[in-house]
């Protein structure tokens, strides 16, 4: 067989490989699916779509959106001031110990969010490590406050920033830093001035996604600062407490979550989810 007759007949095979279904992989993928698409339906079936406005109205439910949505941003903005410089460190500086410290980063991400709460209050509690000495020098007490709520969330978020940003410094092109340099720039001058801007991209995605993780966050919350009302309940508690007492209020914020979710995707779905 001549290559020119060749290549015909292996396209034609690849058409009809890819042409099949192959059904032992069409069915469990359905069914994988719908595992995950039928439990969102049932939020949109069983949402009171007629008095929806009403309840998204109610004082408490308003109350629980102000908090999360105050204690989430000003928890992203902690991400941002600590976990910018810190991914820009695993980036670009080699020192003894990177790996175990680029691990202990993202232990958050796999550590039960309950787990964390406890390790904060081990260390920021009234008792703990550093929460004594804060409560017996400057009177400051953490757990069960809005401020402990900011932590929490920012301790569970700040590793999808780190990684987000990291990521980006990593695939930036250091040539331009290089060039600055020799042009005699400071660090600081193309951190802020070369740096920044080339992995802004990066910035941004890794922000939306700590923010969006901390609008979530549940565990860590409970744990370390309570569940008290104007103070520490964010939307996820008020879903749990509502459960129990008014479904249908639970349905409505659980809505508002998953509206909030599906945006972030769409605004990150270049980045993050849409396939070449």
């Amino acid at each position: 067989m001549t290559p020119t007759t060749a290549a015909p007949v292996q396209g034609a095979e690849r058409r009809g490989t890819t042409g099949r279904l192959p059904w032992l992989l069409v069915v469990p993928a359905v069914l994988g699916l719908a595992f995950l698409v039928l439990p969102l339906a049932g939020l949109l079936i069983r949402a009171p779509w007629p008095t929806l406005l009403d309840r998204l109205s109610e004082p408490q439910v308003l109350e629980a959106l102000r908090l999360s949505l105050v204690t989430s941003t000003i928890a992203t903005a902690g991400c941002l001031l600590f976990g910018v410089p810190l991914a820009w460190l695993l980036a670009r500086v080699t020192f003894p110990g990177r790996r175990l410290v680029r691990a202990l980063v993202t232990v958050p991400l796999v550590l039960p969010p309950v787990v964390g709460g406890v390790a904060l209050l081990l260390v920021l509690g009234r008792r703990g490590l550093i929460g004594q000495w804060l409560d017996v020098t400057f009177g400051i007490t953490l757990p069960f406050t809005t401020t402990g709520v900011v932590i929490a969330e920012a301790f569970v978020a700040m590793p999808f920033l780190v990684i987000s940003v990291e990521g980006a410094l990593r695939a930036a092109d250091q040539r331009f830093e290089e060039a600055a340099a020799t042009l005699g720039a400071s660090r600081w001058t193309i951190f802020h001035r070369v740096t920044l801007p080339l992995i802004m991209p990066g910035v941004v995605a890794g922000a939306v996604l700590c923010w969006a993780r901390a609008l979530g966050e549940f565990g860590a919350t409970i744990t370390f600062a309570g569940n008290f009302p104007g103070t520490t309940r964010t939307m996820p508690l008020a879903v749990y407490l509502a459960m129990e007492t008014e479904p249908e209020a639970a349905i409505v914020l659980s809505l508002v979550l998953l509206a909030v979710s599906v945006i972030i995707l769409a605004s990150l779905r270049d980045r993050w989810v849409s396939s070449p």
